[in-house]
């Protein structure tokens, strides 16, 4: 099964086959906050994570998703426009589930419950520096090609 490593100083993401050798490596965004695993903090958390869901296979990219859910829409110059600010979860989702009890699963720091995502934003988000409220953002073409190469179940490890 693939495996994926976050680095929060380098601000990327790199995918590695069963053999441990590099696929894919991104540039990502992490949040602005820096890290940490207290609900509520807006900051990423560190540790040892599963993919437990995959969310978006499909649809166009640029889908726009509330709670988990595709609106129907697809995010545009406009709709930015009109709600500057916006945190946007677009194209996919590979929502995060913590592996170490007390670090980032179960109780005030459970990583699921924080709704902690890898996912797409929209193309004028910043790359390269820590910006979101505490998921992993990905360019929309970056995260359709990863959905794609991981199934439910691949191990995400975050480190800073």
């Amino acid at each position: 099964m693939p495996r994926i490593l976050i680095s929060i100083p380098e601000q990327s993401l790199e995918l590695f086959d069963d053999d441990g050798s590099s696929l894919r490596r991104y540039t990502v965004s992490t949040a602005a906050k820096g890290t940490g695993e207290q609900q509520g903090s807006n900051c990423t958390p560190r540790g040892l994570h599963v993919v437990r869901a995959r969310i978006g296979g499909g649809h166009p990219a640029g889908t726009v998703f509330v709670g988990r859910r595709p609106t129907g829409e697809i995010h545009s110059a406009e709709m930015a426009e009109a709600h500057p600010g916006s945190d946007w979860i677009l194209s996919r989702i590979l929502w995060l589930s913590g592996c170490e009890p007390g670090l980032n699963r179960l109780g005030a720091v459970d990583t699921m419950r924080r709704y902690i995502y890898i996912h797409g934003c929209a193309d004028t988000a910043p790359m390269g520096v820590p910006a979101s409220i505490g998921c992993i953002r990905m360019r929309n073409a970056d995260i359709i090609e990863l959905f794609e190469l991981v199934p439910v179940g691949t191990r995400v490890e975050i480190c800073n």
